[in-house]
């Protein structure tokens, strides 16, 4: 079962989670947005080419290569451009990225337990993280994990007793003990 909590009691104050993957991410983003920014800026002078413009210049009428006219413009507006759209994809991306990497980050944590053998955590998601589907299979997996260690644990009970009430030899019951030592020592259901 997935236990959800209520967001303002589970709520992460670091959004720098997996730190390597959110930068990664952020700066694939603003290498996009500035290539197509370029490729707008080359575009327009590349279309402009060969046209001429007039403007009025210090009250004189001057006649202009467009690109050469508008290049100033052109820069200016991307700039400012490229300016404010990187920080609104720089917050959003890593929104997002913090949105994935904080229930990765939480699954990671939980199967390394699982790996030392600790089945008595049941996974817990924030309200509105995302890959709910793969806590849901953690989580069952973990579940029959557990099942299965505590039927082991209890048919080897049971032949350990077996073994004990019909006068087993010695070394069998001793190879019992070690094999119910060593499920005990090295799962937590």
């Amino acid at each position: 079962m997935i236990l959800k909590k209520e967001s303002t009691i589970n709520r992460r104050k670091n959004y720098f989670i997996k730190k390597d993957f959110q930068l990664s991410f952020i700066l694939k983003f603003c290498t996009i947005l500035l290539a197509g920014i370029i490729i707008s800026t080359l575009l327009l002078i590349l279309l402009s080419r060969g046209t001429l413009t007039s403007s009025f210049e210090n009250s004189q009428l001057t006649i202009k290569n467009t690109a050469a006219a508008i290049l100033p413009s052109i820069l200016l507006c991307n700039l400012l451009t490229l300016g404010l759209l990187t920080i609104v994809t720089i917050v959003l991306t890593l929104l997002v990225s913090h949105k994935l990497a904080g229930p990765m980050f939480r699954f990671q944590k939980e199967i390394e337990k699982m790996g030392a053998g600790n089945l008595t955590q049941k996974i817990q998601l924030r309200d509105k993280d995302q890959i709910e589907s793969l806590a849901k299979s953690l989580d069952s997996m973990r579940g029959s994990l557990k099942e299965k260690i505590q039927t082991i644990r209890s048919d080897v009970a049971m032949i350990l007793n077996t073994a004990s009430s019909h006068d087993a030899p010695q070394e069998v019951v001793e190879q019992l003990k070690h094999l119910q030592q060593q499920v005990e020592n090295n799962f937590k259901v």
